[in-house]
């Protein structure tokens, strides 16, 4: 049971940053490169959000075989990743099993 909250807390600070990053890619630094002709920031906020990306599939599928996810649930949390805010949303999902496992 400790693995498995300390997986969900691992995948919640990581979910919260992958979502970060990916709405500074599309809100900040895209429009600069696209409309300011400013292509620096892309380069660096595309690069950590790659990293956080797969750090977020890799640990979200250590947290699914643990917490023995449906395909369904996994799913989600795949599709979450993929859209601008998706990550906030599935984390409430996620907060809820921490609070279940901090009071068991």
């Amino acid at each position: 049971m400790e693995n498995k909250l300390k997986a969900l807390k691992q995948f919640h600070i990581i979910s919260i940053l992958e979502g970060i990053s990916f709405l500074l890619l599309m809100f900040i630094a895209m429009p600069l490169k696209y409309m300011a002709d400013f292509p620096g920031p892309v380069k660096y906020t595309g690069w950590a959000h790659g990293v956080l990306f797969i750090a977020y599939l890799i640990v979200g599928l250590r947290v699914a075989i643990l917490c023995k996810w449906s395909i369904g649930k996994v799913a989600l949390a795949v599709l979450a990743s993929l859209l601008p805010f998706g990550p906030f949303v599935f984390d409430k999902k996620v907060k809820g099993e921490i609070a279940e496992l901090e009071l068991a």
